[in-house]
């Protein structure tokens, strides 16, 4: 199954699909979508979800793994985040895609077993699974593949994927 894992952000969202057969992970290809910050706010989200629109359908994903906000010291940019999460959710259903959230704690435990891991680990860890010469970057990107990881780790584990019935 091809799994696209999105890291969202305003100026900044990563994006990494990741094929999982057999237990196996397999790197497919990632990147981070930028948006220009001379444009308003609502002509970046729409660039991001067209953008996250675009890569499903161009790696025909079967899934969308994204890091949710959980915790936010600053108020105006988590409502942003929240904005382009509802618009890639948006994009997502026009493809009839389904989209899983993950907290960070949810996606450090499924790749490093440790809820409170660094990330420096999860991306070392992420590197491992995936069999990169070296950690994605820049770390948007990282730390998107992560989340798809993350993803086919509870899949397979509470048997969404048909290993477990």
């Amino acid at each position: 199954m091809l799994v696209l894992g999105i890291d969202p952000g305003i100026a900044n969202t990563g994006w990494g699909v990741v094929d999982f057969v057999g237990q196996k992970f397999r790197p497919v290809c990632y990147g981070v979508i930028n948006t220009d910050t001379k444009d308003n706010l609502e002509h970046r989200i729409a660039v991001i979800a067209e953008s996250v629109g675009r890569i499903a359908e161009k790696y025909q994903v079967g899934h969308i793994s994204m890091e949710d906000i959980f915790f936010a010291k600053n108020e105006v940019s988590a409502i942003g985040v929240a904005k382009v999460i509802g618009a890639i959710n948006y994009a997502a259903y026009k493809l009839g895609l389904e989209v899983s959230m993950f907290t960070p704690m949810q996606i450090k435990m499924a790749i490093t077993g440790f809820g409170k891991a660094e990330k420096k680990q999860v991306q070392e860890m992420c590197r491992i699974l995936l069999k990169l010469d070296k950690i994605p970057r820049p770390d948007h990107a990282a730390d998107a593949l992560a989340a798809a990881v993350c993803f086919c780790n509870t899949s397979a584990t509470t048997g969404r994927l048909g290993f477990i019935k």
